[in-house]
């Protein structure tokens, strides 16, 4: 008798030790879920020249308008392009917008491209990348360092019209511009160029594609999916498309300016930039 009380005082001492166990990493992983997640490093470029966050602050601070007329160096027929009445087919009764300063420099050298790769990455995969490498340098870290690293790529971004036209693309090239004009790719770039070995996701939900890749991203710290995670989001407008295709369905304020909660709110801004966090 006693020697069968003593087996089941074991076997209830081992249950209670296993349960402790399993609440412990229960514990564990429920805060794990609500653990902050800190950003460590960020960059951005966005219109009215800014090239960095303090200069987006001064910006911001100093209520500067940094929406401008539409720019003379991207081959748009700007002539054809603006015509008052909104029922006018194929044209944009808006003329102004968002826009970045030389969206098409890029040192590809600096990251080993060459030139013929570089002529086919569409702006949003060259400004992803600069953005990237910014980004982390902010956060005092060597970006060599992570070559290796579970370090996770989020990055929000839209349909790509940098080159629509196969004829326009020099003999010897199409393979470039085939990835260089893939939304998908974009995430892919940074990951491959930098050495990043965790996920690699690009994200399109329209003006929320850079939200929702920050909230990804934080997701997969949380569930040890990565160690750091780089979350943002890139647009550029190679093509006159949007503004014509917007002024057609009457979304673009006429002044090109959006004013939200306003009464006097009469459509939104078509703008450009890009912006990364490291967390």
């Amino acid at each position: 008798m006693a020697s069968n009380e003593e087996k089941l005082l074991d076997y209830l001492k081992r249950v209670t030790a296993d349960l402790r166990q399993t609440q412990r990493r229960l514990k564990d992983v429920e805060s794990a879920g609500h653990e902050p997640v800190a950003i460590v490093g960020m960059s951005c470029r966005f219109p009215g020249g800014v090239r960095s966050p303090e200069e987006l602050w001064e910006l911001v601070a100093a209520e500067r308008d940094a929406i401008t007329e539409l720019p003379t160096d991207r081959n748009w027929d700007l002539d054809g392009l603006f015509h008052p009445d909104p029922e006018h087919p194929g044209t944009s009764y808006c003329r102004e917008g968002g826009f970045l300063d030389d969206p098409a420099g890029f040192d590809a050298a600096f990251f080993g491209i060459s030139p013929r790769e570089a002529l086919g990455m569409a702006p949003q995969q060259r400004l992803a990348l600069e953005g990237a490498w910014e980004a982390i340098e902010h956060a005092g870290i060597d970006p060599e360092s992570l070559r290796g690293s579970l370090t996770g790529t989020f990055i929000g971004c839209d349909h790509l019209d940098y080159c629509t036209d196969a004829s326009q693309v020099p003999e010897g090239s199409a393979g470039y511009f085939t990835i260089g004009s893939s939304a998908s790719v974009v995430s892919g770039r940074v990951a491959y160029t930098l050495g990043l070995e965790g996920a690699a996701v690009t994200v399109d939900t329209a003006c929320s594609s850079a939200l929702v890749a920050m909230h990804l991203a934080c997701q997969a710290i949380r569930q040890g999916e990565c160690d750091l995670a780089l979350a943002g989001g890139v647009a550029v407008m190679s093509s006159t498309a949007p503004f014509i295709g917007f002024s057609d369905l009457r979304g673009l304020a006429p002044d090109g300016r959006s004013k939200a909660f306003s009464a006097s709110s009469d459509g939104m801004t078509l703008s450009e930039g890009v912006g990364v966090l490291l967390l």
